[in-house]
């Protein structure tokens, strides 16, 4: 018996577009994750409070969010490589504006610059991917590139934090806007033009594609619940390093293990709940993920002066129980929409999430106080809003449906009449 032939290998300049899509998603990942743990340095040197803090995270994201359904609308109808190349480009001279700005006001503004190009670079990647990649190899390769996410909570938010901690919150910016020019340079010598997709970009207007993808309910029922899911996770992470220092008592140079311990233990465990739900059902890994994250939730907004082994333990169980929930959610949204309408769906899903990381970020920090002796307050209530967010999830979760044919997610989580 023959056996399915396998996929060619890819090509060695593939290799190298890849690993330079991957560099850029490594870039603008450390870039939008670096900002929460440096919390503590920026209430100190700024004398700001967590609600001016929750700004200067919030502006990236919701930047992000805006630039990336109105840019949506009219990138397509421009060479790919030259698209990426200038949005980059604005990410790097943003990033650099991070590390000079000498006020908050400065720095918040350079936060909303570095986020309004940074995020849609990192969605514009997976265009690429799609044109330049054959399909038989297409999932290896988002595999390489995605994995920048990993490698950026491993090495590239403890070091950064290391270099803050050691030296200044400057520095981790200016490394950060060195490696991008340096990244830069390689993409515009290894990327190849990209103009195929112009042929059919005068198919049908983007602003009468978006509405398409707008005008179907359950497209807006899947939209409203990937917000539900990131809002609950980003009314905590914001100021997790702040309550860690302040309230916990941890140090500042004690911060990067936090980070690297969930950083390594994620990448295992995401990959045993991907295979996880693919046995046991997605809704129903979902729903115990999502119970499962209560636990950490509200022990964490809740934690006195403990430990470091207890604080890392915490924090860990919350970031695997965090993340567990976006495997077998992610692949319940891609489920619920049809192939036609997947790119502008994904697309829009991920200014839904930037914008509601945004708003999170924003609320929880005008939510929070300081007691007199520069404690955190409030943020158990952080955490009671977020275990109900957590909760509604797994309502929302029950109307999702399926457009590709199989039974569809509402049917497989019955709402008990």
């Amino acid at each position: 018996m023959v056996g399915k032939a396998q996929a060619p290998e890819p090509r060695l300049d593939e290799r190298f577009l890849l690993l330079v899509l991957a560099a850029i998603q490594f870039t603008a990942t450390v870039d939008f994750l670096i900002i929460l743990p440096l919390g503590p340095q920026y209430m100190r040197v700024f004398d700001i409070d967590p609600g001016q803090f929750g700004l200067i995270v919030s502006a990236y994201a919701v930047a992000a969010g805006i630039s990336g359904v109105t840019t949506g609308i009219f990138l397509d109808r421009f060479d790919r490589k030259r698209a990426l190349l200038w949005l980059y480009l604005g990410f790097t001279i943003g990033t650099l504006f991070c590390a000079v700005a000498p006020t908050y006001q400065l720095l918040v503004v350079a936060r909303a610059v570095a986020g309004a190009f940074g995020g849609v670079a990192g969605a514009f990647i997976l265009a690429i991917i799609g044109d330049v990649v054959p399909e038989e190899r297409r999932g290896r390769a988002m595999g390489l590139v995605m994995s920048s996410f990993s490698v950026a909570s491993i090495c590239g938010v403890p070091l950064g934090l290391l270099l803050a901690s050691h030296i200044s919150w400057h520095v981790p910016f200016f490394a950060l806007a060195a490696i991008s020019l340096l990244v830069l340079a390689a993409a515009a010598s290894v990327l190849p033009p990209l103009r195929g997709h112009l042929e059919k970009a005068h198919d049908a207007h983007p602003i009468a594609r978006l509405l398409a993808v707008l005008a179907e309910p359950d497209h807006r029922m899947a939209f409203g619940f990937m917000g539900v899911l990131t809002f609950t996770g980003f009314l905590i992470f914001p100021n997790l390093a702040n309550y860690m220092v302040l309230n916990v008592g941890l140090t500042e140079r004690q911060l990067p293990l936090i980070y690297l311990c969930g950083g390594l233990c994620t990448v295992f465990t995401m990959n045993w709940i991907g295979r996880w739900a693919d046995l046991s059902g997605k809704p129903r890994v979902f729903t115990i993920m999502s119970l499962g994250a209560l636990v950490p939730i509200l022990w964490l907004t809740n934690l006195p002066r403990v430990p470091l082994p207890e604080a890392i333990g915490v924090s860990t169980l919350l970031m695997i129980c965090m993340s567990g929930r976006f495997v077998p959610a992610m692949a319940m949204m891609t489920a619920s929409v049809e192939g036609r309408y997947r790119g502008g769906f994904m697309s829009m899903n991920s200014s839904v999430q930037q914008l509601a990381s945004g708003v999170a970020a924003f609320l929880s920090g005008h939510l929070l106080g300081q007691a007199p002796g520069g404690q955190i307050t409030h943020y158990p209530v952080i955490g009671a809003i977020s275990a109900l967010c957590a909760l509604l999830c797994i309502y929302l979760a029950r109307y999702l449906k399926s457009a590709e044919g199989a039974p569809g997610l509402a049917e497989a989580l019955p709402v008990e009449g």
